[in-house]
Formats: structure tokens, C-alpha cells, sequence
């Protein structure tokens, strides 16, 4: 719930993969500061890994709150790396990361106001479910969960 006068939206955002690497797929929910959901997808990224997956989560949904003219953004994720690379808590020594984190640090520049914040797994359940229902779909397989 937002105070009166809070113009802050929320994306949450997960990527996994089954196997690491593996199938892969993101998925993000985005908010208005209202709560409601003004946009969630997701998408099937091949074979890659978990931190990759959850990059490519970050990108699509950094992407579509721009879209939406969100200005003030909260992001959560279950990503403790991811979330700790974009606040500088952390460097991102992976060179396969190197380009993503660029492109999430690009992407997060065109939204005024951008704050991280990590969450467990099951805080991030509708999320979580987009990913394994996009892999589900595409494998067809039922989720490990």
C-alpha cells in the first residue's frame, strides 16, 4: 500500500534456469502507485544461466516501467548479486554480466528515481510463477515446485 501523495510503482522481477546453465526464462510484474498491475510477462531466453535470467528480468521490467513513465521505481528481487551489483555493494566480476549489468544501469538511468531492495522467494511468488509457467509452456514440462 502507498501514503497519500507517494507516486512510487514496484517491479518485481526473477529469471531462473532448470540447470545452470539451462532453460531459461524471465519474468516481471510492475505496479502503478496505486497497485495496480499495470503490466507482467513472461519471456523464454534459451539456454542460460540463473544470474543471466535474472539480468534479462531486470532489463524487461526496467524497460516497460520507462514505457509506462514511471518516475519513481521500487525494484525487488530474490537476486541478492543482482541487487547488491546495482546498488555498487558489489562489483560484477563475470564478464558474461559485465554487458548486462551495463545495459540494467542504462535502462534504470531513464527513470528519475530508482531504489533495489531484496526479498526471499516466496515474497516474490507471482514473479517466480511467470518464469516457471513461461518454461512450463515452452518445455512442456510442469514446474520442479
Amino acid at each position: 500500500m502507498t501514503k497519500a501523495g507517494d507516486q512510487t510503482w514496484a517491479l518485481r522481477c526473477d529469471g531462473g534456469s532448470r540447470g545452470n546453465p539451462g532453460p531459461g526464462a524471465c519474468g516481471f510484474v510492475l505496479t502503478d502507485p496505486r497497485g495496480q498491475e499495470r503490466e507482467a510477462r513472461g519471456e523464454y531466453l534459451g539456454t542460460v544461466t540463473n544470474n543471466v535470467a535474472e539480468y534479462q528480468a531486470l532489463i524487461a521490467g526496467l524497460t516497460a516501467a520507462a514505457r509506462h513513465g514511471a518516475r519513481k521505481l521500487r525494484v525487488v528481487m530474490d537476486s541478492e548479486l543482482v541487487i547488491r551489483q546495482m546498488t555498487g555493494e558489489y562489483r560484477v566480476k563475470n564478464e558474461g554480466l559485465k554487458p548486462l549489468h551495463a545495459e540494467a544501469r542504462r535502462k534504470a538511468a531513464a527513470i528519475a528515481d530508482v531504489t533495489y531492495g531484496s526479498v526471499g522467494r516466496e515474497d516474490n511468488e507471482r514473479a517466480d510463477r511467470l518464469v516457471n509457467e513461461t518454461l512450463d509452456k515452452v518445455l512442456g514440462t510442469e514446474s520442479p515446485r
